[in-house]
């Protein structure tokens, strides 16, 4: 963080001290989302994730498989048939690495980078409870990692629609439906996407409390999602592929059968949800119960 952003960090929080108790839950979030959201790395991290979709497009459209010889990879061929593939596409690439990469560095900064300016002490001091804290810290973290989905869905869309034929979308069972019904489903993907990175978000949010130096968060964090991804893949340890967090990442290929396919959804939603809480849970132990100002 700059001298800059954290001259600002000061003044926004010295603006919410002033008003007492009397509007502080929504002030305190919009400050906590400004600052989130006007910093120049998390832009850049958008800017970042935004392009992809669009050089996945541009290389797809410039090199694209011959359907009628069966050439290349079947969802590269569904791409070239509806371009509303590239938004499903675009997040397979962007899943395993670039979004939980982009939430670790917003969840690395939001209680080390406070600390290492010494914002965190004057936070504390003001009326601002600490169980409130970090719930605005978890929900803003949250908001970004919708976001950065969003802009991938979003960029996937246009760009497939701008490069592709558009209409009736083939659904992975080979059911046909109408183009407004595989926009729904685009979000019913993002949205399951959007849920993967909550649960990235509280373990990055954990590792910012035990630390003052943000960077170290954002790569411990960054570690984290990495080892597991690694176990996930060793056919020795199956027996915790249902209980990692990244095993039912890519289930939201489930979303695009007819009838929707939910015991892959499900379990990975119940196994985002356990992570959210236990990481949640140490977290706010660790902020209630430590002096993570000194």
């Amino acid at each position: 963080m700059s001298s800059a952003e954290a001259g600002s960090v000061v003044r926004d929080r010295a603006h919410h001290a002033s008003v007492g108790r009397r509007r502080p839950r929504g002030r305190f979030l919009r400050s906590e989302l400004r600052l989130v959201l006007t910093r120049r790395r998390n832009l850049a991290l958008l800017a970042v994730l935004a392009a992809g979709p669009v050089l996945i497009g541009i290389a797809v459209k410039v090199s694209a498989p011959d359907a009628s010889h069966g050439e290349g990879p079947p969802f590269l061929t569904s791409i070239t048939q509806n371009g509303l593939f590239l938004a499903f596409t675009s997040m397979v690439v962007a899943l395993p690495v670039f979004l939980p990469l982009a939430v670790a560095v917003v969840s690395g900064e939001s209680v080390a980078g406070e600390a290492s300016l010494g914002t965190l002490r004057y936070l504390l001091t003001t009326p601002v409870d600490r169980t409130r804290l970090l719930v605005v810290k978890y929900v803003s973290i949250v908001l970004y990692g919708a976001l950065a989905t969003a802009v991938v869905a979003a960029m996937g869309v246009l760009t497939g629609a701008a490069l592709f034929p558009v209409g009736d979308v083939t659904l992975l069972s080979g059911t046909t439906v109408p183009f407004a019904e595989g926009l729904l489903r685009t979000l019913l993907v993002a949205g399951y996407v959007a849920a993967a990175l909550a649960a990235v978000a509280a373990v990055g949010l954990l590792v910012s409390t035990l630390t003052e130096v943000p960077l170290a968060a954002m790569c411990a964090t960054v570690v984290v999602v990495v080892v597991l991804e690694i176990l996930d893949q060793v056919p020795q340890l199956d027996f915790l592929d249902a209980w990692l967090l990244p095993h039912d990442w890519l289930a939201f290929g489930d979303l695009l059968r007819d009838p929707i396919a939910l015991d892959g959804v499900g379990h990975g939603l119940l196994v985002q949800g356990g992570y959210v809480l236990v990481f949640l849970a140490l977290a706010w132990a660790r902020m209630t119960s430590k002096d993570v100002t000194s």
